[in-house]
Parts: structure tokens; C-alpha cells; sequence
């Protein structure tokens, strides 16, 4: 019989690590809160045209990643590649707007792309991701940004380097487009066979190609910068005056793009230099035409997406795969334990994280057990105890022992032990 294991590209997440996602995710709701952001979640599954109207149909999502199926009514559905669509499609839907302020809403979860699993890149990968929808106010890509540089900050992750850039709008990006193929025209030759395709279909994205010959062309390519028109010069200049202004240090990158056809204006990414070649940790951007091209009224927007996967990676040497256990306890023969059990569950309903060992199993073989587990504290209860109406609490830390009476065990735990939370 095959042994059965998981999929490629598909990952279990473990006790030990799993708290070290929750303690990212705590932080999470700790900041997004603060900045008025509320929590949305959204299907995993959708209807495929959902993707291909917003993605676009050229993009490398939507060609070659994007697990697609027929549903049993034989409609494509697709699982999510990505989350900024499924909220704009809940943002027009359940009719989000609030009158005279932008939305703000957040998201965690799972997103699948059939891709060659590499590290920090799985086929079912884990996003966080902000969306501000209904403003046009250069002064809320600022906000966002500072977002985005708050909750790195109290993760306390340092090598980290935000990357803007301006995508121009529709008004000037067709002359700059057509600048840029002017300039590819002469280097096609040269260039990989998805980017000979991307020449006519979306020329921007040759700019953001990995291999090696298509990164020295563009390089020497014409940049979007320099092609903006007054007011997307404008936009950007006072989204850089604005990050000054929070003294949040930036870089601008001539050479970012986005892969997804629905942004404009603003770019953005957060990258280091510690995870190899996949260097970006976070990205995002302005996408004022994507409510329009999913059927609703025009409505400017700014988002980005941070990586689970890679913030735990950049995470990973504070990261020790221990459980937190708070209390175990030490039963030294049948009647401790058969005393102690329905206490154990009063002291569960106080919110402390505890386990109990094996009756008739040695002090010894027991303590191990709990160091083993992680335990902060250790109760012991044998015959001796019982007898005397009192138990042993061990701090397993400062080896400190404390008698505490049995009549009074609840409180006297509570007293010594803080609680999960």
C-alpha cells in the first residue's frame, strides 16, 4: 500500500510552530485594529471568470497557476489565487460603501497556485492582506504604508526595505506602454519565450522577469516614472512627501511593477535580503479600476498581501516548536489521580493550558514528561499530600516549591499562574 503523505506544494502546519502563526496573527488583529480596519473572510472558492476579469486573462496566474475545475452545474470555479478580487466582489455584493469614508477591511487564509514548490513559495501559501476601498487621496496610500511598516515593527522584524513605485493610469500608460515596446522591439531576439509573448500582451511584466537575460534588458528599458502625467506626478510625489513626513524610510524602485493587471499609480513591496531569491515579503498597490471591471461603479482602491510563509521564515530562529504548557500535573498513584481529574478540568475553565500525567508512573519519568511539554509548572500530589490536605506547585523555571492548602488549590494556582490570554 502507498504510504500516504502530503501533497506537493501542500504543507502541515504543526503544534509548536501552529502558536508561533497564532502569536503573528495576534499581533495582526493588535495593529489592523488600531488603524480601523475590520476583519473579512471570504470564500476559498469562486466563480474562475472572477480571476480572469480581474487578474487578467495574460497574466502568469491566470495561464499556467490557477486551480481551476467544473463545478457540478459545469461552470469553472476556481480555488482563490489571490484575495484583493473575492473582496472587492464582497465589497460590491453586500454593498460595503460607508458614505463619506473609505472601507477598510483585513483578511487571513489559505491561497492556492499550481507553482513549483520552492522555498518561501508553496502551492497552498498563506496571506495577510489590507484593502482600503473609496479613496482617491494620495494621503491614504501613506496610511496604508505606515500600516504595513507598524506591524513589521511589532514583530520587531529587522532587514526590511519598503520599495515604491508609480504604474502611471490609463491617461499615461498607453504612451508609456508603447515607449516601452518600442524599446523591447529591438531586443525580442533576446529575449525568454514567455517574455517574446508578453510583448504584445502585457510588456510591463517583462520588467519584472527572473531570468537572466530578461533582467539585463530591462534594466536599460525606459521607465514608468519618467512617463507620468501631471497628475499621477503629483499623486506620487505627495505619497513620498507623506512617508517623509512619518519618517518611515523608503526606497523608489523604477523597475517594480505588479504582476496583476489591475494596479495603477502606486506600487509598492517589502523585501529583505534574507530569504534567497524569493525577497519579497509583502506587496501591494493602488487598483483604482478593479470594482469597475468586476461590473460595479468606478471606485479607486489600495491593498497589499503579506506572506505567512515568509514572515514565519524570517521568524524562524525565535522559533523553538515547544507547546506552552502552563500547568502539569504530577499524580503519585490512583487516588491523587483519581482526586485530582475533575479538578483539572475546573482549572482548564480557568483558563490555564494543563495536563496530567499517569498514575502509578515514577516522579522522575513524570518530570521529564512535563519538561518535555514545556510546562512552567509542575503539581505534585501523592498519598503524603492527601493525607496532609496540601499539594506541591514546582516552578519549573526558578525551581522554587510552594505548598498550597488542597481546600484552596484553585485559588492558590491562579495566584501564581497567569492565564492563556
Amino acid at each position: 500500500m502507498e504510504k500516504l503523505k502530503a501533497l506537493k506544494g501542500f504543507k502541515d502546519l504543526l503544534p509548536g510552530e501552529s502558536e508561533h502563526w497564532e502569536a503573528v496573527s495576534a499581533v495582526m488583529r493588535e495593529s489592523f485594529d488600531a488603524f480601523g480596519f475590520s476583519l473579512i473572510r471570504t470564500p476559498i472558492l469562486e466563480r474562475t471568470h472572477l480571476f480572469t476579469r480581474s487578474i487578467g486573462e495574460t497574466t502568469d496566474i491566470v495561464e499556467k497557476e490557477m486551480y481551476t475545475f467544473e463545478d457540478w452545474d459545469k461552470k469553472p470555479v476556481t480555488l482563490r489565487p489571490e484575495g484583493t478580487a473575492s473582496v472587492v466582489r464582497a465589497y460590491l455584493e453586500k454593498g460595503l460603501a460607508i458614505p463619506t469614508l473609505p472601507t477598510k477591511l483585513y483578511y487571513q487564509g489559505p491561497m492556492f497556485r499550481h507553482e513549483r514548490p520552492q522555498a518561501g513559495r508553496l502551492r497552498q501559501f498563506h496571506q495577510i492582506g489590507a484593502e482600503v476601498i473609496g479613496s482617491l487621496d494620495p494621503q491614504q496610500d501613506v496610511e496604508l504604508l505606515s500600516l504595513l511598516h507598524d506591524f513589521f515593527q511589532r514583530l520587531e522584524i529587522k532587514g526590511l526595505t519598503l520599495e515604491i513605485n508609480s504604474l502611471g493610469c490609463p491617461t499615461c500608460r498607453p504612451p508609456y506602454r508603447e515607449v516601452l515596446q518600442g524599446y523591447l522591439e529591438k531586443e525580442l531576439s533576446n529575449l525568454c519565450e514567455d517574455c517574446q509573448r508578453r510583448y504584445l500582451s502585457n510588456p510591463l511584466r517583462i520588467l519584472d522577469c527572473k531570468k537572466a537575460e530578461c533582467k539585463t534588458i530591462a534594466q536599460k528599458a525606459p521607465v514608468s516614472s519618467a512617463h507620468l502625467c501631471g497628475e499621477c506626478k503629483d499623486h506620487f510625489t505627495q505619497v513620498q512627501e507623506g512617508l517623509q513626513s512619518l519618517k518611515i524610510p523608503y526606497e523608489v524602485n523604477t523597475m517594480l511593477v505588479r504582476g496583476l493587471d489591475y494596479y495603477t499609480k502606486t506600487a509598492f513591496e517589502m523585501t529583505t535580503r534574507n530569504l534567497g531569491a524569493q525577497n519579497a515579503v509583502a506587496a501591494g498597490g493602488r487598483y483604482d479600476g478593479l470594482a469597475q471591471a468586476l461590473g460595479g461603479p468606478s471606485t479607486p482602491a489600495i491593498g497589499f498581501a503579506i506572506g505567512m510563509e515568509r514572515i514565519m521564515a524570517l521568524m524562524a530562529e525565535s522559533t523553538d516548536h515547544k507547546p506552552h504548557l502552563k500547568l502539569f500535573i504530577v499524580p503519585l498513584g490512583e487516588t491523587a489521580h483519581h482526586r485530582l481529574f475533575p479538578i483539572l478540568y475546573q482549572i482548564r475553565q480557568k483558563n490555564i493550558r494543563s495536563e496530567i500525567g499517569q498514575p502509578n508512573v515514577a516522579l522522575k519519568r513524570q518530570m521529564k514528561q512535563a519538561d518535555r511539554l514545556g510546562a512552567e509548572f509542575v503539581l505534585i500530589v501523592g498519598d503524603n499530600e492527601l493525607a496532609e490536605g496540601k499539594v506541591i506547585l514546582r516552578n519549573m523555571g526558578t525551581k522554587a516549591q510552594l505548598e498550597i492548602p488542597l481546600e484552596h488549590l484553585l485559588d492558590g494556582l491562579t495566584d501564581q499562574i497567569r492565564p492563556l490570554g
